[in-house]
């Protein structure tokens, strides 16, 4: 019975940051119009 009160209380916990977040809303910014670099250069022996 513990174990189920436990998981209940968890759950409205993580319910209620979910809600809070989306309340919030999104940061504002913008993307960079700079491309990530993805490679990595070669090492020289």
């Amino acid at each position: 019975m513990r174990a189920l009160v436990a998981a209940a209380i968890g759950l409205a916990a993580a319910l209620a940051l979910v809600l809070t977040i989306s309340a919030v809303g999104t940061p504002p910014g913008e993307t960079s119009p700079k491309p990530l670099l993805t490679t990595v250069p070669g090492s020289k022996n």
